[in-house]
């Protein structure tokens, strides 16, 4: 049993290796043989994209409960606790199971170096071979060719979307971020997108492995009903599927719709009442994710999401779109973020915009922020901390306004963290 507080070996593995990201798979591959850990599980599906992992992983992870299996879920990064990044039937594993998952990594590595993501997902995927485990759903942390993740060959892969971020890793053209998530496909097996317009670099390397293809749009897909009523199809062998009267749900209907595709072709299958149970239950904190706080006496309304490029502020504005309210925006970016292709699908949306520094050396000031938002004709008020901009946000809009908290995991992080302390109760992340 390790001696180390989890807190103490997250603070030993982020000083481990020279570098935050080092790209490749040399290292985290002989590190995981030793510990006999490429097959973690005997069903692994394996997910990428620019936007929707987690949300995807989330419905994915429910539906599997939902038809009876034994599962892990791994996800990043997390918003307010490192265990929620690993997850065994729904629930967060404890500190001490990470604990000895670390120290089981740390004397298998010997004198390889590991980066803070490489060795954490080696401890997952370490936790879900002792699990014994049906089925594992992985998000990709970076891109899919050369993430750690990528060692495990997946049954199934999945990719949400393909969009430009983190262009210094992945490339500046979305053929080059096309060619790069292609990397978790595996000769003759399937892989479900939920990007309909492909680059050619993606296609092409499905074409040379002979990968089963199920497209957004063409094999699966959503449609609305009456009212708030909605409805899924899929295929399966050729058949189409259809699931009818689906109820409200949280997470976007286009991962919802991805999740169930992957499900089905894998070869599960549940009633209509169980697929509704399963999406209704999915989960996934700060995608679009609504709550209510009391405020003052009186009951807000609050939006969180963790978008961070032009991609997700598309998305997002899509989204808001289809419910009329008046909105004021609580904003924080990192400097590495493109600032003018997130604010231009969200250009005059928010009536006021409350700028704010993350807790991160890589923040963009909240004061640069604001010139440019005023440079594009926004109102906008610069704050001294997220906290701060909610509390101003709350203040000064009337009692119908939505509060929209956006643009990094920190940002959404620390909203949560204040609405936690200002309403008594744990909100957990």
């Amino acid at each position: 049993m390790s001696q180390r507080s989890l807190a103490e070996w997250l603070t030993r593995l982020e000083g481990l290796h020279p570098s935050e990201i080092d790209m490749g798979l040399a290292r985290v591959r002989q590190v995981a043989e030793r510990l006999e850990l490429l097959q973690p599980a005997p069903l692994v599906f394996t997910v990428t994209g620019t936007n929707g992992k987690g949300s995807t992983c989330a419905a994915l992870d429910s539906l599997l409960r939902t038809a009876g299996q034994q599962t892990g879920c791994y996800t990043s990064p997390h918003l307010l606790r490192y265990n929620e990044r690993v997850r065994i039937n729904g629930q967060m594993v404890s500190d001490g199971a990470l604990c000895e998952a670390f120290t089981a990594v740390d004397q298998a590595r010997a004198d390889t170096s590991l980066t803070y993501f490489e060795f954490g997902t080696l401890a997952a995927l370490w936790l879900f071979k002792a699990a014994r485990l049906d089925a594992v759903v992985l998000e990709v942390g970076l891109g899919g060719r050369l993430d750690a993740v990528n060692v495990v060959d997946a049954n199934v892969a999945i990719v949400t979307s393909i969009g430009l971020d983190h262009q210094e890793y992945l490339g500046d053209t979305l053929e080059s971020v096309g060619f790069e998530k292609a990397g978790i496909l595996r000769s003759g097996r399937p892989v479900v997108s939920g990007e309909q317009h492909l680059p050619n670099s993606f296609q092409k390397k499905v074409a040379e492995l002979g990968c089963e293809l199920l497209l957004r749009g063409v094999d699966f897909g959503w449609q609305s009903e009456d009212g708030d009523a909605w409805s899924l199809f899929a295929k399966v062998d050729g058949s189409q599927h259809d699931y009818h009267h689906l109820p409200p749900v949280t997470l976007p209907r286009d991962n919802l719709g991805v999740a169930l595709q992957a499900f089905l072709r894998a070869g599960f299958s549940l009633s209509q009442a169980k697929v509704r149970k399963a999406l209704a239950a999915a989960t996934a904190p700060g995608r679009l994710e609504v709550r209510q706080i009391n405020w003052r006496g009186r009951l807000r309304q609050v939006r969180l999401d963790v978008g961070h490029n032009p991609h997700a502020a598309t998305f997002m504005a899509s989204a808001l779109a289809m419910e009329k309210c008046e909105r004021v925006a609580v904003f924080g970016l990192l400097a590495d973020k493109d600032l003018a292709g997130v604010h231009a699908p969200l250009k005059g949306l928010f009536s006021q915009w409350y700028t704010a520094p993350l807790d991160s050396p890589r923040s963009r000031p909240a004061a640069e922020l604001a010139a440019y938002l005023s440079e594009q004709g926004e109102q906008v008020q610069a704050c001294g901390s997220i906290a701060k901009a909610l509390q101003c946000a709350l203040d000064e809009s009337e009692m119908d306004t939505e509060i929209v908290i956006f643009g990094s995991f920190f940002c959404v992080a620390a909203a949560i963290l204040w609405l936690s302390e200002t309403s008594g109760e744990l909100i957990d992340g």
